[in-house]
């Protein structure tokens, strides 16, 4: 066994990669750190996702601390800029996207329970302290939650996005494509 190379690693995920981006984009909510949304970047391109859309307080490029985690990411996966979150939601709606909420709420339900009535799905993840906005969940078409079992009650937001965002993925492939396994 031996560890491959870059440009092997960039074959490989060539074969892979659809032609067109997955059906997913991924709402910031007041994202707090730069570090959390340059991860999302990162994530978010490696998961080959539509589109971040930022809002608010969320950092947004250029910026330093934000490239330093998306490691070249801003370059490749698009995004835009929203100062309202309930604004990026009805523009996504507009658009005819689907809204899912990653919060635990006594409505929520467990993320492998997504549908195909969920998607194209915009998943709206919520600030470090407080979460997804209030206006948001009352406007969201699904709340889903990523099921936790020791004793802590959330993940890092960037943790929570990446667990969330590559089940979707995954769930799309099985749903439309007939995917389970790359």
């Amino acid at each position: 066994m031996r560890k491959l190379t870059n440009p092997e690693k960039q074959e490989r995920w060539e074969k892979l990669r659809p032609p067109k981006r997955f059906p997913i984009a991924a709402v910031l909510d007041n994202i707090r750190s730069a570090y959390n949304v340059g991860s999302m970047f990162r994530t978010g391109e490696c998961a080959y996702i539509s589109e971040l859309v930022l809002c608010g307080i969320t950092a947004r490029p250029p910026h330093k601390e934000l490239e330093k985690t998306a490691l070249g990411a801003t370059q490749f996966l698009p995004w835009r800029y929203f100062p309202d979150v309930p604004e990026a939601v009805r523009a996504l709606r507009a658009e005819g996207w689907r809204i899912a909420a990653l919060e635990i709420t006594d409505q929520s339900i467990p993320i492998q329970a997504v549908e195909e009535k969920h998607f194209p799905l915009a998943l709206v993840v919520g600030n470090e302290v407080s979460g997804v906005d209030e206006r948001v969940l009352a406007e969201a078409d699904v709340v889903v939650e990523i099921p936790l079992y020791g004793r802590k009650e959330s993940l890092n937001v960037a943790v929570a996005f990446g667990v969330a965002v590559f089940f979707l993925v995954e769930k799309y492939r099985s749903l439309f494509l007939g995917l389970s396994q790359p």
